[in-house]
Order: structure tokens, then C-alpha cells, then sequence
């Protein structure tokens, strides 16, 4: 163990990215003060897949066997058209994925996943605190005082900010734009497998891609359950920050247009929906956009994407063991630990970024480029599909 008695940090944040961050810290003895602005940590939103950059990371934490008790473990990644229903290419995952990557392929409730990060942070013995927003800090050079919106102070050697797309800590730390709207809309549903008839149930991870839109759906909640996606191209909230709302069936089928009638059979038989806007920013572009000095970012904070890669909370909790090494390198200042953070963790999230950018405009294509995506996933199948530059053992932060 390296000495790491003299460090306090503070994270700002309380999802998916923060509380990693936290278990990965706190595991390696530093100690860590949590704050979250909401009276008690909640997720919306619906499912999330976490491929094996991310399982590999979550079992190196000790957090394997509760992963497999919550989460879902899809046998194959399947591509539709969207209009014909035509299968375009298959990916087998199941047993694939730990033989191909030594960790499986998994899709998870997003509160599952952060009920567990949870209940790990807890056992870690990380300072959770509800109901703080951090406002702004002090750099006092020996250590940073930290300010929040309810009045109070704290101390501490780093503050990270995992506080989301809207990050307050990032706003002080670089002053850049606001996160920019993409263009498109997700409607999220979750039904209960039970309620729908036995055709409509699925135990695989399903894409369908059309013109400007796309569906995903695949299980969550160890089966139980399938959280679907619909992503379509659509007008700017009035306010930016009010991404969540009810969506609506004929909203989202006038969006999408004609579509074939298995897809259109699945979308009918949402009883429910959730619209969310999309919001993102260009590919990092430098270590110092994640950190500077005694301030670093993290997750949706630094690199919010697009889903087109099914990564968002992948790269974060990716970050987050990055972050943990990083801040255990004795004989370094927190600054230099944070510096090596960002140099290592800057061009992966951008590469990352931009391929899901890419994968969005592949996915809605219309015309040539739409036929020759078709084309060449029937030719090829899985080579398209994978990414062994993203699965694989050398990509991710696993020792």
C-alpha cells in the first residue's frame, strides 16, 4: 500500500461516475468525502450495457458476484433494419465475451448498477453526503476549500467533479460552453418480459437502424425486465436542463415514420415512455481539458457522448480506476497524480467520442450510405461489429 494517509478527496457527484470513483479510491486507502445535491441517490433513466472494459474493472473491485445477481447477460448482439426487419449481422456475446475478453458482456437497470456501486462506496467507508451541491472552491495551496450552494465548507487535497453534464466544478475549472444539444431525442421505456406476448420477449441485445433513427432493446434485471430506446431526430427542449419528460407513443411513431411491422409491434406495446434529450460536447482535446491543478473531471463532467457506443458509463468508470492509480503513486504531489490521470485517461475518451459520433451517423443513415452499412454488415457480420480495440484486456485500467 502506498502512502496515501495525507490525501482527502472530495467528489462532486453522486451517479455512476462518482461513486466509482469513490469505491476505487477508497479501496485504495484514500480517504473520500462524497457530495451529492440530492436528498437520497436515485437513478432515472432505464438500462445501460457495460461491455468487458467495464465487467473486467467491476470484478477487479470485488463487485462480480453482485453484478451477476442484478444484471443481464444477452447471448448475442443482433442488427436489424429498422424498415425491412432484415437481420444485417450478428455478434455472439454470451460465453464469446469472457473466452474472447475475460469478462462478460452485461446490461443492467442504471439504478441496479448504482445501488451496488452504492452499498460498495458504504463498505469502503466513504463520507457520503446528501444533499450538498458544490458551488464554487479556493485554491489555498496547501489544500482546496470547498464551498456548496446549502452554506457549507469543506477541506480538501483534490476535489474531482462527477457531477454530470452540467458540471458545476467544470464551469469554474474551464469556463467553455455549455454541453450542445444534438439534435436528437431518446424515448427509454422499461417493460415487464411477463406482460408481453412470448414473440416480443428477448433474452439478446437488438439494434434496429433506419432512416435518422434507431431502436435498441435487450434485457435487464436478470431477464425480468427489457429496457428499449428509441432514438430519433427532433426540436431542442425550451430549457436545456429539462431533459426528462413524459414522452408520447404517437409522438415518437409520427418521428419515426414507417417502420417494419415487427419493430413496429415492439414500439406499440410500450405502455410508457421517457424522453430524453441528448446533449454531448466535441472529443476531448487535451489532458488539461480533465484536469488542472488540484481539480479534475470526470465522466460526463469531461467527455459527456452520444450512446451510439454504449459507453458513457463504461468510460466513467473507466476514469475512475485511472483516477485510483493514479492518486496512489507515492512520492508524487496531488497535482502531478492528477495531471498523470488526465494524460492517461484524454485520448481514449476522445477516440471513444468520436466513434460513437460516427456510429450515430452510420446508424441513422439514409440513402447510399445506408445501403452500403447494410451491405457491408450482411458481408461481414461480426468483424464490423466488434471492437477489440475497446474490449480487449489492454484497453482498460485492470491491475
Amino acid at each position: 500500500m502506498t502512502n496515501v494517509a495525507h490525501k482527502q478527496l472530495l467528489i462532486a457527484g453522486g451517479g455512476i461516475g462518482g461513486l466509482a470513483a469513490a469505491v476505487a479510491c477508497a479501496q485504495r486507502g484514500v480517504p473520500v468525502q462524497l457530495l451529492e445535491r440530492a436528498a437520497q441517490i436515485s437513478e432515472v433513466g432505464a438500462g445501460i450495457q457495460i461491455g468487458p472494459n467495464v465487467t473486467r474493472i467491476l470484478q477487479a473491485w470485488g463487485l462480480g458476484a453482485a453484478l451477476a445477481q442484478v444484471a443481464a447477460f444477452p447471448k448475442q448482439l443482433q442488427a436489424r433494419d429498422a424498415q425491412t426487419g432484415q437481420v444485417l449481422g450478428t455478434l455472439p456475446l454470451g460465453e464469446r465475451a469472457p473466452t474472447r475478453y475475460g469478462a462478460p458482456y452485461a446490461t443492467i437497470h442504471r439504478a441496479d448498477l448504482q445501488g451496488l456501486l452504492q452499498r460498495a462506496a458504504q463498505s469502503a467507508g466513504v463520507d457520503l453526503r446528501l444533499g450538498q451541491t458544490v458551488q464554487a472552491w479556493q485554491d489555498n495551496e496547501a489544500a482546496l476549500q470547498v464551498n456548496t450552494v446549502e452554506g457549507l465548507s469543506f477541506q480538501a487535497s483534490a476535489l474531482i467533479g462527477a457531477d454530470g453534464v452540467w458540471s458545476a466544478v467544470r464551469q469554474q475549472l474551464l469556463g467553455d460552453a455549455p454541453a450542445r444539444f444534438t439534435g436528437h431525442l431518446a424515448y427509454r421505456a422499461l417493460v415487464a418480459q411477463a406482460d408481453l406476448p412470448a414473440h416480443l420477449r428477448s433474452d439478446q441485445v437488438t439494434v434496429w437502424m433506419g432512416p435518422r433513427l434507431h431502436v435498441v432493446h435487450y434485457p435487464v434485471r436478470s431477464g425480468q425486465w427489457l429496457n428499449l430506446v428509441a432514438i430519433v431526430h427532433g426540436a431542442k427542449p425550451e430549457q436545456d436542463q429539462d431533459w426528462d419528460q413524459a414522452g408520447h407513443t404517437q409522438a415518437l411513431m409520427q418521428a419515426m415514420g414507417a417502420v417494419g411491422r415487427d419493430l413496429h409491434e415492439r414500439l406499440a406495446s410500450v405502455p410508457a415512455w421517457r424522453q430524453w434529450a441528448l446533449y454531448d460536447r466535441a472529443p476531448v482535446s487535451r489532458a488539461s481539458d480533465m484536469a488542472q491543478g488540484r481539480v479534475a473531471l470526470l465522466g460526463d463532467a469531461a467527455h459527456p457522448m452520444r450512446p451510439y457506443l454504449a459507453q458513457g458509463a463504461g468510460m466513467a468508470i473507466e476514469d475512475a480506476q485511472a483516477l485510483a492509480q493514479c492518486l496512489s503513486v507515492g512520492n508524487a504531489t496531488v497535482p502531478e497524480q492528477l495531471k498523470a490521470y488526465a494524460q492517461a485517461r484524454w485520448a481514449r475518451n476522445a477516440r471513444v467520442q468520436a466513434r460513437a459520433i460516427r456510429n450515430g451517423r452510420i446508424f441513422h443513415a439514409i440513402g447510399p450510405v445506408a445501403w452500403g452499412r447494410n451491405l457491408s454488415m450482411r458481408l461481414m457480420g461480426e468483424r464490423v461489429m466488434d471492437v477489440p480495440w475497446l474490449y480487449g484486456s489492454g484497453a482498460s485500467l485492470d491491475r
